[in-house]
């Protein structure tokens, strides 16, 4: 006699089942439309459970909050380009680092920019990476002691940390609160790792006093003299994404430091003139939804939450209200009405 199935698992396997056939499905649907149109068409998340999915340059987002525009340490940046999003743990860190570094760094307040899409995905502009919500681009310009109006969130720019037309950083923009920000964000566990420029990382390296033994997470790349971009870790409840290789044990100061400054940022010589005739090159090849994993294809197609419809994902232990009914924000620009917050801040005890 076949053993019977529990009906709650029958149904858990069924329902897979649907998924894997609705994802191949819809892949075939949406395999002529670039992937960055498709989820860069997405004003509002997917009414899932919070899952990073696939990896940070190959990815989505299901069950993505929204950051606030304000907080008591925080102001959203460049809301136009509706890319404050994230997978709640990386809301919840922005927010901690903000109030730690408030209260305990000396730096005033973050300017937050570019996190992820309201469903991740590949963006219609700028970055590779920030697909599957665990990415954050903080400003390292301090908040200033007002808020900024919808049109200077627009305008304003970031100040650079180097001095001009150089690899090294400007002592005359550089403080201590700088590094001590950067450090606190490396010192969390959940944060895997920390970029910034190259000069910003030698800087690191040269002055600081304090506990060097996650300086390590600080890695050198090109850009970033703007902002610091700050990768979570996969969350444990996220079976769908995969991690990025560890970073190395050592400090990160010695050869591989070297390196940046006497090859990478090294001016190229320009290129010897040839007779021979200059090939075209060829047209870059666009992310499709079938180069993402198979899921993101539910993720792009899920209902979005309704004007009266509250999700709730889990932090601490607890179930908290993700999606609730906010004012729009008073914009020139084009912002959804429903914008999904955590109903209480991680950061209040």
């Amino acid at each position: 006699m076949m053993q019977s199935i529990p009906q709650a698992k029958w149904l858990s396997s069924l329902l897979s089942v649907a998924m894997v056939l609705f994802s191949i499905g819809q892949v075939a649907a949406s395999d002529g439309t670039p992937a960055k149109q498709l989820f860069g068409g997405k004003k509002l998340p997917a009414v899932m459970p919070a899952q990073a999915v696939g990896f940070y340059s190959k990815g989505c987002l299901s069950g993505g909050i929204a950051i606030a525009t304000d907080g008591p340490y925080w102001q959203a940046m460049r809301l136009s380009r509706n890319r404050r999003w994230g997978h709640p743990e990386l809301i919840k860190t922005i927010e901690k680092l903000s109030s730690d570094a408030a209260t305990k760094d000396g730096w005033p307040g973050l300017l937050v920019g570019d996190l992820s899409q309201p469903r991740g995905g590949p963006m219609l502009t700028g970055h590779a990476s920030h697909q599957i919500g665990l990415d954050a681009d903080i400003w390292l310009t301090p908040m200033p002691n007002r808020r900024f109006s919808a049109q200077e969130r627009e305008s304003t720019s970031a100040i650079s940390v180097l001095r001009a037309k150089s690899v090294v950083v400007d002592p005359n923009v550089w403080t201590d609160a700088h590094g001590r920000l950067i450090m606190r964000a490396a010192g969390y566990p959940e944060v895997q790792r920390v970029l910034v420029h190259p000069g910003i990382k030698k800087k690191l390296c040269e002055s600081w006093r304090g506990d060097r033994r996650h300086l390590n997470k600080v890695r050198p790349y090109y850009g970033h003299h703007y902002h610091m971009h700050i990768r979570l870790r996969c969350p444990k409840n996220s079976k769908g994404c995969r991690a990025q290789n560890a970073v190395p044990a050592d400090s990160g100061c010695g050869k591989e430091l070297d390196w940046w400054f006497n090859v990478a940022l090294k001016p190229k010589k320009p290129a010897k003139k040839t007779t021979k005739k200059s090939v075209k090159p060829s047209k870059p090849k666009h992310m499709m939804l079938s180069d993402l994993p198979s899921a993101c294809a539910v993720v792009l197609n899920s209902a979005a939450p309704a004007s009266e419809e509250a999700v709730t994902y889990r932090t601490r232990g607890s179930a908290q209200t993700a999606f609730v009914p906010v004012k729009p924000v008073e914009s020139p620009f084009s912002m959804p009405a429903l914008v999904p917050i955590p109903k209480e801040r991680p950061f209040v005890q």
